[in-house]
């Protein structure tokens, strides 16, 4: 039977002991919690596969580096999902502005007035937003998460139209629908034989937690200079994450200095505009890669987030395209039910492709263009830029519209 014209299966797909589901999320974190919910909101039965629970939150933890700004456009998707409540009542700040400029001046600035918004997003602890999408998942009868667990084999079962996945723990699941939210390398793609494109930059980026006498900011700012962006991001209360990117060997030797010495480079090597007056919490480095899937889909199979694209992390774009991935495929699978298809068809799956594909790969050529021509301090490359970042200064249709497409309003 053709998968495209057969409308259902039996639930017990595999006669021996798997435990069937519509379909098996491979990874927890962000963007796959927030598909589980998406795909199970829509009534099918769900499976998470996860290593790691999110830890439970104490207002009294300290503040994780790993930090991610929530466009208003994911908010959105968070708010249907029924986690960003949850999410409101843990730490977070909300920024109104955001401001780029060189060392020499040029400034651009963008605020959320210009876009009609209240603000242009959040930055929260990627933590906390897994958190409390898994808090959301463990509320839905219809999703299982199975963690601590990870997947040691897969199977493809063709004669019944789906794939079969062991488990470490040696329980087996039988899934019309796999969908690989597993990283940057993902089992899930690897597995499937689906290639990628991409390269390391030459750069690392170094993330930094400071404890600042300034309150929080309502504007995130970046300074570009010839050795790598500045930049800071704001947090809740006294605190804000500096973001320092620069040559790897450099990161790496930034990231053998104490507290204190790593706080008299940043004084040295940050624009005056940051309060001096802060120490150093905690730091974490990491280098910066791009990788994107040669496709996104195959029979039974989807990948989204990072196991389909690594981005520049320069405008913070990564988990917002991710859950972009995730509103576009939700939406192509309940369109198809509504219409009587097989959700799970190739070509369903390759309605979510073509939503996805060219627009991820507009904003990652778009990032490294950005990336490459501030990297560079050729004199008439410098002119161009800082005419650039002038003509973007002006409040007009264009700058809106570029404004409203970064925040995925578009």
């Amino acid at each position: 039977m053709d998968i495209d014209t057969m409308q259902d299966i039996p639930d017990t797909m595999d006669t021996q002991s798997s435990t069937a589901y519509d379909a098996v999320i491979v990874g927890g974190g962000m963007v796959g919690a927030a598909a589980a919910i998406g795909l199970g909101q829509l009534g099918l039965k769900i499976a998470v596969i996860e290593a790691r629970a999110p830890q439970d939150y104490d207002p009294l933890q300290p503040l994780d580096v790993r930090v991610s700004a929530i466009s208003v456009a994911s908010e959105q998707l968070l708010m249907r999902l029924g986690a960003m409540e949850a999410l409101l009542t843990m730490r977070h700040a909300p920024y109104d502005g955001l401001e780029t400029w060189e060392m020499d001046g040029c400034l651009t600035a963008f605020t959320a007035e210009q876009v009609g918004q209240s603000h242009l997003g959040y930055f929260f602890e990627n933590r906390l937003i897994q958190l409390s999408l898994w808090q959301q998942i463990r509320g839905m009868a219809n999703i299982d998460l199975l963690c601590p667990n990870k997947v040691s084999q897969l199977t493809r079962r063709a004669e019944l139209n789906s794939i079969e996945v062991t488990l470490e723990d040696g329980s087996q699941l039988s899934t019309r629908l796999l969908v690989g939210a597993d990283g940057a390398h993902s089992q899930v793609r690897q597995w499937a034989g689906i290639g990628v494109t991409g390269w390391d930059y030459a750069q690392s980026a170094m993330l930094i937690n400071i404890h600042t006498q300034t309150e929080q900011q309502s504007v995130t700012w970046q300074q570009f200079t010839p050795a790598g962006p500045r930049s800071l991001l704001p947090l809740p209360g006294n605190h804000a994450s500096l973001v320092w990117y620069d040559d790897a060997n450099r990161i790496k030797q930034l990231s053998q200095l104490t507290p204190l010495q790593l706080a008299e480079q940043i004084r040295q090597h940050f624009p005056s505009r940051l309060d001096p007056n802060f120490s150093v919490q905690h730091s974490g480095s990491f280098t910066l890669t791009r990788r994107h899937a040669q496709r996104y889909y195959q029979d039974n199979l989807v990948i989204i987030g990072d196991a389909a694209h690594t981005i520049n992390p320069l405008a913070g774009q990564g988990v917002n395209i991710g859950f972009k991935d995730v509103d576009v495929l939700v939406a192509q699978v309940a369109n198809a039910m509504g219409r009587g298809e097989t959700w799970w068809a190739p070509r369903v799956l390759k309605r979510y492709q073509q939503a996805r594909y060219y627009d991820n790969q507009l904003m990652m050529t778009a990032m490294d263009a950005f990336y490459a021509s501030f990297s560079n301090d050729l004199l008439p490359l410098k002119l161009l830029r800082n005419g650039a970042l002038k003509l973007a200064n002006i409040d007009s249709p264009i700058k809106r519209k570029v404004l409203k497409y970064a925040l995925g309003l578009n």
